[in-house]
This record gives C-alpha cells, structure tokens and sequence, in this order.
C-alpha cells in the first residue's frame, strides 16, 4: 500500500485517503467529497494510464504509435470502454486526483448509508465487485466490467455485470448496511443468498443465479410471497465474499411505505408496479 486511508464514521462512512507528492488516485463520478487545495482533479472518460480502465479484463492496445492512427485508436478504446460501462449501468467519467508539490488529502463517500472497505490487492487475485460499490482506487488498479451468473444472472437483476479490479494497490467499495464477512467453504462449499446482498468477493468464487424451487405450490409460495422474486444468487468455493445486511430494493421500498406510495401489497416483489 502506497498511500494511506481512513474510513470514518458510523451509519454514512467515508474514505479520508492521504496522498503523497506525485501520488493518483481515482474515482468513479459522483463519489468525490472534498480534497485540499494542493490535489489537483481532472474529469476523463479512459481509465487510468497503462491500461487501467480495459474493460473485460482486456490489454491495452500495444504499439499504438503516433500521428493520427495513434489519437484514432486511443480514441475508440476509450469511446469504447465509456460505452460498456454505459451499457452496464456505470458512470460514464472517472475522476482523477493527483497530489502535487506536497501532499494532500481526498475525501470519497458511497451513495447509500453503510460501510466502505478498502480491499489490498497483491496481484495475484482479482476482485469482482456489484455495481456502484466502486468509490476510489490507486491509479495502479484496473477497473473493469465482467459479466458473470449465465443466462438466469439477466433474469437475476443484480449479479449479471460486475466491476473487476486488477493489478496492485487499494481500492476501495461501499455497500448498504453493514458488511459481512463469509467464505462458501465453512458452509459446505456453497451459499445461496438474495442477489441484492452480493457486495464483493475474490477471484475463484465461482458466481451464479438460480431459480427459486420449480413451478409448484411452494415455489410460487416463494417467489410471490417471499420477497425475494424468483432467483437467489449462488457463491461456491474458497474464497473471501463480502455481503451487506441492507439491499437497494429494501431500501426503496421502506421509503415508499413511510411515504405511503408502497405499492407492492401482500405479493412482495413479484408483481410489484413500482414506477420508473
């Protein structure tokens, strides 16, 4: 770790990150909070330099060259690399925040009341992440997008599109609620949760959607009344795997019931008509 980091606070945290003269780091748009007057920020919509923002996992285009070729080639990469975060949901910028002539201090927040986790990555293990739990990271980790959990992860709704991060450094994620901590191998190999739970987790757990029971009496029962639709979201293997006790739909629909706009009856989410 080439810099240092402080999470703050309780119900709503914070990420304080400390910068060395020179140091980068970055963030995705709408998660900036404040920053002393020695960092400068710069607003771009290509990842970080050396093939920090390859989506998929992919390289950086090698022998670029110069001239014209060169800036047409940078430019589709990086049109290309906005357009897939587009299509997975993600902002469009990331912004970056360099200390220069001194150090300097960069706040980060989430979007949600809940905790952060600044996760160290050695280089020998990925982490994959849901969307929007990606505040900030060093300049040396690579952010990309990953699509995992099969054909049943677009039914799913949450779990589908990934963020993937790679190479070395810190990178930090927020999530709802508060964190918890689990590995599928103390429980058997595998656990099964609500696909809005799925926070964070390593490289080898092996991610998936499945459907909730068959089309009988007690998987309708399930789906209709359960709340929980009709898919759960399925995490196997050895590994760290991050969870959060408050999910997004949760938390919409509280807020609609406290305004007397919930909608979703004695059914739960199946056949809720909740608007936009």
């Amino acid at each position: 770790m080439t810099h240092q980091q402080e999470i703050v606070g309780n119900a709503m945290q914070m990420a304080v990150v400390s910068l060395h003269p020179g140091q980068t780091v970055y963030c995705e748009a709408g998660k900036f909070l404040f920053k002393t007057t020695g960092v400068t920020m710069e607003t771009r919509l290509s990842g970080p330099p050396g093939g920090g923002g390859a989506v998929g996992g992919g390289a950086p285009q090698a022998g670029g060259g110069g001239g014209m070729g060169g800036m047409l080639r940078q430019a589709m990469g990086t049109a290309m690399q906005a357009g897939q975060r587009a299509l997975a949901g993600e902002s469009l910028a990331f912004q970056y925040f360099t200390a220069v002539g001194g150090e300097g201090t960069v706040g980060f927040a989430g979007v949600l009341p809940g905790e952060m986790r600044a996760l160290e990555l050695d280089g020998t293990r990925a982490w994959f992440a849901e969307k929007d739990a990606f505040v900030a990271a060093e300049s040396s980790v690579r952010f990309g997008i990953a699509f995992q959990g099969g054909r049943t992860g677009r039914s799913g709704g949450e779990g589908f599109v990934l963020e993937k991060f790679t190479g070395q450094g810190t990178v930090i994620i927020a999530g709802a609620g508060n964190f918890i901590d689990l590995n599928p191998a103390d429980f058997g190999g595998r656990i099964e949760v609500d696909t809005g739970c799925v926070v964070a987790f390593e490289d080898g757990i092996r991610y998936g959607v499945q459907r909730i029971g068959g089309l009988n009496r007690q998987g309708l029962m399930n789906a209709v009344f359960g709340g929980e639709g009709l898919s759960l979201a399925t995490l196997e293997g050895d590994g760290q795997v991050i969870l959060q006790s408050l999910t997004i739909e949760g938390l919409a629909n509280a807020l609609r019931k406290a305004q007397g706009g919930d909608k979703q009856g004695p059914t739960g989410g199946l056949f809720s008509t909740n608007e936009g």
